[in-house]
């Protein structure tokens, strides 16, 4: 095989993982393929007509963004969503909110709002449209321009993982909704911008708190059955 057509065939692959990967992703996001599902690897090759290989190097581009896992036995399948720690992550998550909006106002650049303002228009867009993986995926990118242009690398690694970890559990707050986020959410990713503009570090630390903590009180709501057992002693 000339190195033409190695070349062709690489490009190929690349084209096919890239399929698998975004189409199973978008499934388990809007959990058409629920936590717990198992993933086979043959029936995914006869689904898309396509060998074992390319399916393999998807799956393992979807395991470390944690959305599937391999057990011991080396069977596949969508990860679950661990309610039982999620205090745990909406503790860091709002905090990681607050000190990345923060820092942003502190040390951002002229070319940082440039980006932080082309993410929030594609947010924008997203909510208009109503599309809520698009919501899901703009919200994460916006966050995560902010958390750059406070040039704290360690941060922005850790918020981008817990972005990554919390897309399901924000595809059930925007099914809250019925995929009708209110113009107010996108107002308030205003706000905090022009407070990053404006270098008032306390204001952004605020908005951003605010901002995260308005999202955790809706899905505990979410998690927590309204009614109670009514019994007569």
């Amino acid at each position: 095989m000339d190195n033409e057509t190695s070349l062709r065939n690489e490009r190929k692959r690349g084209s096919g993982v890239k399929v698998v990967y975004d189409i199973l992703r978008d499934e388990i996001l809007h959990l058409e393929l629920p936590p717990g599902s198992p993933i086979d690897e043959v029936q995914l090759s006869e689904r898309f007509g396509m060998s074992r290989t390319p399916i393999r190097e998807a799956l393992v581009r979807l395991a470390g963004e944690g959305l599937i896992d391999t057990l011991p036995n080396r069977s596949t399948m969508v990860s679950q969503i661990d309610f039982l720690n999620m205090h745990s992550y909406f503790d860091a998550l709002v905090l990681m909110y607050r000190v990345t909006t923060q820092l942003a106002a502190k040390y951002h650049r002229p070319e940082d709002l440039e980006i932080v303002r082309a993410r929030q228009a594609e947010f924008a867009a997203a909510v208009e449209a109503q599309d809520a993986l698009a919501m899901i995926s703009t919200n994460a990118e916006l966050h995560l321009a902010i958390a750059e242009a406070g040039r704290n690398p360690y941060f922005t690694a850790l918020f981008g993982r817990l972005l990554n970890e919390g897309r399901r559990i924000l595809r059930l707050y925007y099914q809250s909704y019925n995929d009708r986020l209110p113009r107010r959410f996108v107002e308030e990713h205003d706000e905090m911008i022009a407070a990053i503009a404006a270098r008032d570090t306390d204001l952004a630390e605020s908005l951003a708190r605010l901002h995260a903590e308005q999202i955790v009180a809706q899905v505990q709501k979410l998690l927590v059955r309204g009614d109670r057992l009514d019994v007569k002693l």
